[in-house]
């Protein structure tokens, strides 16, 4: 079969992990009789230094006709003045936004072999398998107004977090959905005590429950849920949330997994998404969870894995290449009961490898 997979590498390590997403993408395909195209684009840093903007229209275009979008990371330093008109992340929520993928995936769970890299005791860790949905349209993010005055008593500024109940509805009705193809528990996490928005949401959550008496509904606040998240994390199954929160608390559970550099994520959108969602091709668009780490481009540092595991999504979902998907996932765990270790995973004194050099490992472990 042939697929086309819009790739965006972004900035900072963005290319030098993408480049070990697609080689793992030839290697299954050269594997499984199936043949990747590659429509390249920038996003990003990036396209504001080539074009002034961090998206041109022709990129958006390409990756509606395309299979998928493979995404790296954007932003860095170099883009960091607060008073550009033009920033890097514009271009991420703004293909997030032209796609309509409005629901971000973040799939957590514990190789045991990464135990020791994380600061939480081992006992704490057993039985974690999680997903994080976070809506990705709506709330701070795209509110309106969003802007910075300067008054007579000095600065200003204000942004607005909305949601219409469309908005809520979607995403949480994904999560019950989910959870029930699961263990059959969903959090729906809000700040109910404090924001209307989310008073709204947790009263839609309860309607739409109605329709799911086989998944536990639970409701939690967004400060209760950071601190459950190292204090009980395996008592999760589903949490579905909004944009920010979702945002701040699946950084906050990398911990778990030992590293950013193991998180990937698959957004995806579209009509009826919480009906066919496990049953075949749903365009989305897959990235690990981290940003662009300008700190270590260009050096060879960078762990692939989160990467490689997003291309797994990405051959699950947009593709319904489940045992495609089996195939590399299995590949990442052969590699850590191997004991290959990039730096972010490593623990004092183990040897590592290189961007490239783990992307070699996994390939190994796929087989010619």
């Amino acid at each position: 079969m042939d697929f086309t997979i819009a790739v965006l590498a972004g900035d900072g390590i963005g290319p030098e992990v993408v480049a070990q997403g697609k080689r793992v993408l030839d290697r299954i395909g050269a594997q499984r009789g199936h043949r990747f195209t590659y429509a390249e684009g920038m996003i990003g840093g990036c396209a504001i230094d080539a074009h002034g903007t961090a998206l041109l229209d022709a990129t958006t275009n390409a990756c509606l006709g395309a299979d998928a979008v493979l995404l790296g990371a954007v932003g860095g330093p170099k883009w960091d003045d607060p008073k550009a008109k033009t920033r890097p992340e514009d271009g991420l929520l703004k293909i997030r936004k032209e796609l309509q993928l409005f629901a971000n995936l973040r799939p957590i769970s514990i190789f045991p072999q990464l135990i020791d890299s994380t600061p939480l005791k081992p006992e704490i860790l057993r039985g974690v398998d999680m997903l994080v949905i976070r809506e990705l349209t709506g709330g701070l993010y795209f509110g309106k107004p969003k802007k910075r005055w300067t008054t007579t008593r000095g600065r200003r500024g204000v942004d607005t977090l909305s949601y219409s109940e469309k908005e809520v509805e979607r995403v949480v009705r994904l999560g019950f959905e989910m959870a029930r193809a699961r263990r059959k528990k969903l959090t729906s996490v809000d700040k109910a005590n404090v924001l209307e928005s989310s008073r709204m949401w947790r009263e839609i959550a309860i309607e739409i429950g109605k329709d799911y008496p086989d998944v536990a509904l639970s409701h939690m606040l967004v400060d209760t849920c950071a601190m459950n998240l190292i204090r009980t994390p395996a008592s999760f199954d589903v949490i579905v949330t909004e944009n920010t929160f979702g945002d701040i608390l699946t950084d906050e559970a990398s911990v778990l997994a030992g590293s950013m550099g193991m998180l990937p994520s698959a957004s995806l959108g579209g009509r009826n998404l919480a009906k066919k969602w496990s049953g075949g091709k749903i365009f989305g668009l897959y990235e690990p969870i981290h940003g662009s780490a300008p700190d270590i481009a260009g050096q060879d540092k960078a762990n692939p894995l989160a990467t490689i595991l997003s291309v797994a999504l990405l051959l699950r979902y947009s593709l319904g290449l489940r045992a495609e998907a089996q195939a590399v996932e299995a590949a990442v765990r052969r590699v850590l009961e191997q004991g290959h270790r990039t730096g972010d995973i490593a623990r004092p004194g183990e040897r590592t490898l290189g961007t490239r050099a783990m992307g070699d490992a996994v390939l190994a472990a796929l087989g010619g």
